[in-house]
């Protein structure tokens, strides 16, 4: 069996809301040839499966083999099938489930609902029992010991092997498993029907690109124990991710194979029965901390990573997007920085915080702090102290109840106040203060934690650096942060005609206007940008050149098309690799990428108009991946059309475009040799592939140089 390039685990949640880094949420662990990276957090439900359908997607384009595993049960004991879809199908439960599930964006769904229609085709009492309260749900017995003559067993075989303590039938109490099971069977109900995935052992799995697995964290339940602080559920899917990613292939493909005969209705927990081998493996993990020996730097990209589909001629503008998306990684070492120079820099993990925000319970207002449970309505009236809180100067004894202290906004909450009551609505002599009941228990008050706790995930790995997020990660205690190195974009232009601006009057040169151009542009994304000058048509000194580079990344424009007589091209045929990419695209043309010595090349046009379209809709997404960021789509926006025109089908065009007093105003001239239209406009007007005729009025997809970071 050819092994897995990526292990994902996942511990799955049923919770309701909005759910921040904490336990008991949505958390990814993930290894890539071998190495662990740091867990994900996953806000909500539906945020996760998109992420697991964009990244299986992404994978299986890529080549790469991955496997998905999961925290829940695939399948019920046996019969449980026959009796909900009238075949013994563990797959027809899911697309059962897939139907009748309801989990809206802020995860409020319909599951116990959902388990009291199922509970109601079988015998008897149960199978599924738990609740949050007992009087709710009538069909759903709130106590597991209550149920009786269902005929579904409490466990399946393999939770029997792997001694699993949950059964798939508790709904609520921890652990919940039975609600994770009816919450995630519908994901993977949805996310099987990806082209090249496979549900294990239901499916044919064995040369599957993607495969989908049943995990147990508790099989290295030592190895968990053996991490000190952070948040549990974290640790276990980075130390799982690791521990299967460790295993020698066919050692994983016989723990997949060697299956008893109920795997194929129950379904079956990988490594059921390998316990001791996987918790060993989960030992040898590297600290999620730990500092490497020497700055370590990712492997170059491969030589083929652009080669284009055979039989591909004229490339639609999405499908090389998600080529460059599916086969681009970073290619950055990390390093540390001071976190008031971190602006614009990338995470290269995520950072958790080192203190709570705040990080102690206190006064959201000035006014009085008391015990709110010494007062009740009407008027009262309390000792007050001699002193005060303030932030800063916190009041160094303890408050007794019934008594009152002078605080002040920001001031942590003396030992015996839990309640706050504003100025404005006492009156007070020195000695008492008055006011009128009831006040509500904590009252004006912030509990320690109320923004972010000790321990949660701040920001995740891959994210770009703004001034709030700065303030939030000193706030939380971050000194130093993690981040990639700045990306080196070489910016090279080529050819005899050019010549340096101003430096000729010979009509025969053209003025060298790309590279200032494509120089700013790298350095506005956030890179650093290296002028490697202009070079002639001359093949040895540009090898010269491109020998003495020190860049990650090199953008042509002009002499890298497929041409004989372009230089940039021959010399990364002799040289590299060469893929002339024929994107239908207006304006624009084949858009050249290569290899040379694992540097990337991207050849843009010579005219400076398509120059500048190639470089924000190709090159600003590819150098943000490889600079470890996010993939950057641009912002759109539909606005109503101040112009009028007939587009014919087969390229997407993209015009030069500004806000105007009715709407979108186009350049007077679509020609590509208009150089003044793109200082002229404030963004890009994006037409579809197809026909399309557009009148005043109409709306249009405008796109802002804002949203390209200009």
């Amino acid at each position: 069996m050819r092994g897995f390039d990526t292990i994902l685990v996942v511990d799955w949640s049923a919770a309701e809301g909005v759910a921040r880094a904490a336990k008991n949420s949505i958390w990814i662990g993930i290894a890539r040839d071998g190495v662990p990276e740091n867990p994900r957090h996953m806000p909500t439900r539906a945020e996760a499966e998109a992420w697991l359908a964009e990244t299986l997607r992404a994978e299986i384009a890529a080549g790469r083999r991955v496997m998905a595993a999961f925290d829940f049960p695939f399948g019920y004991p046996a019969g449980f099938a026959k009796v909900v879809t009238g075949k013994p199908d563990p797959l027809a439960v899911w697309d059962w489930l897939a139907a009748r599930i309801e989990d809206d964006a802020k995860g409020r769904n319909n599951r116990l609902k959902v388990a009291e229609a199922l509970n109601a085709l079988f015998p008897g009492t149960g199978p599924f029992w738990g609740k949050p309260r007992e009087d709710a749900f009538p069909g759903i017995p709130y106590r597991g010991s209550t149920r009786d003559g269902h005929g579904m067993t409490e466990k399946r075989a393999c939770d029997v092997a792997a001694r699993a303590a949950s059964s798939v039938w508790q709904l609520a109490f921890p652990p919940t498993v039975g609600s994770q099971a009816l919450m995630g069977l519908p994901m993977l109900s949805r996310l099987r029907r990806i082209e090249g995935v496979a549900a294990w052992p239901f499916e044919a799995w064995q040369d599957a690109p993607a495969v989908l697995t049943e995990i147990w964290p508790g099989l290295i339940e030592p190895a968990v124990k053996d991490v000190e602080g952070g948040i549990r559920d974290r640790h276990q899917v980075r130390l799982l991710a690791h521990a299967l990613a460790a295993l020698p292939p066919e050692e994983l493909a016989s723990m997949m194979r060697d299956l008893p005969p109920e795997a194929a209705e129950e379904g079956w927990i990988l490594g059921a029965e390998a316990r001791n081998r996987l918790t060993s493996l989960a030992f040898s993990a590297p600290s999620e901390n730990a500092e490497p020996s020497a700055p370590l730097s990712p492997p170059p990209l491969s030589n083929d990573c652009f080669a284009l589909p055979p039989g591909v001629e004229w490339t639609p503008v999405d499908t090389a997007l998600d080529l460059l998306r599916a086969r681009l990684r970073p290619v950055m070492g990390a390093e540390d920085v001071q976190v008031g120079h971190a602006d614009g820099r990338i995470l290269s993990q995520a950072v958790m915080a080192r203190r709570a925000n705040p990080p102690g319970a206190n006064a959201a207002v000035d006014g009085f702090g008391f015990a709110g449970s010494a007062v009740g309505d009407g008027p009262q009236v309390l000792p007050l102290l001699a002193g005060r809180a303030a932030a800063g100067a916190p009041y160094p004894h303890a408050v007794p109840l019934g008594h009152a202290i002078r605080i002040l906004t920001g001031a942590l909450l003396p030992e015996g106040v839990d309640t706050v009551v504003l100025e404005e609505d006492t009156r007070s002599d020195g000695a008492s203060v008055a006011f009128n009941g009831p006040v509500k228990a904590r009252a004006n008050t912030r509990r320690a934690g109320e923004d972010i706790d000790a321990g949660a995930e701040v920001l995740p790995g891959g994210h770009v650096m703004r001034p709030p997020d700065l303030a939030l990660l000193a706030a939380t205690g971050s000194d130093r942060l993690p981040v990639f190195r700045r990306l080196r974009v070489g910016v090279l232009s080529t050819g005899d005609e050019i010549a340096a601006p101003g430096s000729t009057d010979d009509p025969a040169t053209t003025y060298d206007a790309n590279r200032p151009m494509l120089l700013a542009l790298a350095r506005r994304w956030g890179h650093a940008a290296v002028d490697l000058g202009h070079v002639p048509d001359d093949r040895d000194q540009l090898r010269a050149t491109l020998n003495a580079a020190e860049a990650d990344v090199i953008l042509t424009s002009g002499g890298a098309s497929a041409g004989d007589e372009d230089h940039v091209s021959a010399l990364l045929r002799e040289e590299g690799t060469l893929v002339s990419w024929r994107i239908a695209l207006k304006p624009g043309r084949p858009l050249a990428l290569g290899i040379r010595d694992g540097v990337p090349v991207f050849g843009l046009p010579g005219n400076p108009v398509a120059s500048f379209v190639c470089a924000l809709i190709f090159a600003r997404p590819a150098l943000s991946l490889m600079a470890g960021g996010p993939w950057q789509a641009p912002l759109a926006v539909t606005l109503p059309a101040a112009f009028s025109k007939r587009k014919k089908a087969g390229r997407r065009e993209y015009l030069r475009a500004r806000m105007g007093p009715e709407g979108v105003e186009v350049f007077a001239s679509e020609g590509s040799g208009r150089i003044t239209g793109l200082s002229w406009a404030d963004g890009l007007v994006e037409l579809p592939d197809h026909a399309h005729d557009i009148a005043p009025g109409d709306p249009v997809r405008f796109l802002p140089y804002a949203g390209f970071g200009l």
